[in-house]
């Protein structure tokens, strides 16, 4: 560690992690003017790598117990501060000004609290994957700076490591991990493409090698990745469920929640492409291929909590053939009359309600406001490509990638105003596709009876994210249905938050409920 006498940042990086480049601002911090970055590349870096376009962030946190650059991405009081901007490229050299970075929840690097600070570098070239820590990112060792107001430091962050390919993890006598070229994306995104899944079998699934076992699909929250089955496996009680002699068997396949955008959902959509062809046209038959799956509707069932709420039930809606069942919990808002508290088709605007206030997005289960949308979006703004929240690959970046049409530069169409908050009426309309309330209800004669004892839903009421308005129209839109009646199981639990329950409970009596009804039907 280096002692600090003037913001000097140097960052260096080549595919050889050897070579340096250098960034330097400010003397002066009381002078904000006089801020300013320097990227120059030494002259032995390799020609593929400077030609990159890339996003370079600079995270401060307070703590080195984790790298800044896993920085929470959770917009709260203490989130750790953040300063991004595009680059075309690192092969000549840049001078940036303060103002040039975005930043939050600081806008400018002067506005940095006095302090000592943990401070790191990632460069973000890679585009077919939404996170910032993604294979062949680069980013420096983590840095030490004390920062005194009006003073001036030095800060030297070099490039020197970089994350490495993607590969499978270990497989396990019952757990195991698949990864497949898909066809129909690679020829969307024109470059090769891949999914994967984790796959946990059951107690039983050696000793009977004629046996078919029918499958649930887990589907996680947002952005949630297919390594989860190795968490759930080498779970202590888990271990202890999955063995029991009486636990029922089944196979438990864990899809990926990654895209370029974000979370795909498993479905098509014009920004992220194909999902939905590739997991159940490709992934699907390669999975009942490879494993002793029950290979009709009558064994398939799909479930999970947040975004996987939405997903589980948004594929037994849009895929009724496909699946026997959906156990959908706390689920993403389902009727965009109230996606969280914004009506997209009437509201004017996103971040401020009719009464002037700024609308909250998530809150205690006693009601307190943690922070609203529009600073939710405000970081967003920073962490994605050309200062905008749709390509951020987090939450609003992901729900805008699958909801929206795509614009003639390729990137997805925001739904409203990254800086202001002003609802584009033309993507409203577009949006009308994914509403599962909106689409049920017009669908209804041909699609109820085709629903039937299918969907199992449960929900908070005092959801962290309001998402339990959504449902209640949902389930006032089914009441009203009579040709056929609905027969739909709706759980609202009084003062319950968001996914506020025991995860393996919740999965055992899941998974208790899919094999009675797998046993009905057989």
């Amino acid at each position: 560690m280096s002692k600090c006498f003037g913001l000097y940042l140097s960052i260096c990086f080549s595919l050889t992690l050897l070579e340096s480049v250098n960034l330097v601002s400010a003397e002066n911090l009381s002078n904000p003017s006089s801020i300013s970055i320097k990227v120059s590349p030494a002259e032995a870096q390799n020609k593929q790598v400077l030609e990159q376009a890339g996003r370079l962030h600079i995270v401060f946190s307070r703590s080195d117990e984790e790298a800044p650059r896993f920085y929470s991405a959770w917009p709260t009081q203490n989130i750790e501060p953040l300063f991004a901007i595009d680059l075309k490229s690192l092969n000549e050299q840049l001078i940036l000004t303060s103002n040039m970075l975005g930043g939050f929840p600081h806008k400018r690097l002067e506005d940095l609290p006095a302090g000592e600070w943990y401070v790191q570098a990632i460069y973000d070239t890679n585009t077919l994957d939404s996170g910032i820590n993604s294979p062949g990112n680069y980013f420096s060792d983590i840095q030490k700076v004390s920062v005194k107001e009006g003073s001036e430091f030095t800060l030297q962050l070099t490039l020197n490591e970089q994350i490495p390919p993607d590969e499978l993890p270990k497989d396990q006598p019952l757990l195991k991990f698949v990864k497949l070229k898909s066809e129909t994306l690679s020829k969307f995104w024109n470059e090769d493409m891949y999914l994967r899944a984790g796959v946990i079998l059951p107690r039983t699934y050696f000793d009977k090698p004629l046996a078919r076992f029918p499958v649930f699909f887990d589907i996680g929250g947002y952005g949630s990745r297919y390594t989860r089955a190795q968490r759930l496996y080498e779970n202590e009680d888990f271990q202890r469920y999955w063995q029991d002699e009486n636990t029922l068997q089944m196979v438990i396949v864990f899809l990926d929640g990654e895209a370029p955008f974000g979370d795909p959902y498993q479905i098509n959509s014009a920004n992220n492409g194909p999902y939905g062809d590739a997991t159940w046209q490709e992934l699907l038959p390669y999975l009942e291929s490879q494993f002793n799956l029950v290979d009709d509707m009558k064994g398939r069932f799909v479930s999970g909590c947040s975004t996987g709420g939405w997903v589980s039930l948004a594929l037994q809606i849009f895929y009724p053939d496909l699946f026997n069942g959906a156990w959908s919990y706390s689920a993403d808002g389902v009727d965009f009359r109230y996606f969280q508290l914004v009506n997209i088709y009437e509201d004017d605007n996103a971040f401020f309600n009719e009464h002037n206030q700024e609308r909250p997005s998530f809150r205690e289960k006693d009601g307190d406001v943690i922070f609203s949308i529009k600073r939710e979006i405000s970081m967003e703004n920073t962490m994605g490509r050309t200062n905008s929240f749709v390509t951020s690959g987090g939450q609003w970046g992901g729900w805008n990638a699958v909801y929206s049409p795509r614009s003639e530069d390729g990137l997805p169409l925001a739904i409203w105003d990254p800086e202001t908050g002003k609802i584009n009426k033309t993507v409203a309309e577009a949006w009308k596709k994914y509403d599962l309330r909106l689409h049920t209800e017009k669908n209804w004669p041909s699609l109820g009876p085709k629903l039937a004892g299918k969907l199992h839903i449960w929900m908070g009421d005092m959801d962290n994210f309001y998402l339990n308005n959504a449902m209640y129209f949902f389930e006032d839109m089914l009441k009203a249905q009579s040709e056929p009646a609905y027969d739909a199981e709706f759980i609202f639990k009084r003062g319950v938050g968001h996914c506020d329950y025991d995860s393996l409970e919740m999965r055992k009596h899941t998974i208790s409920q899919m094999m009675k009804r797998f046993e009905a039907n057989n």
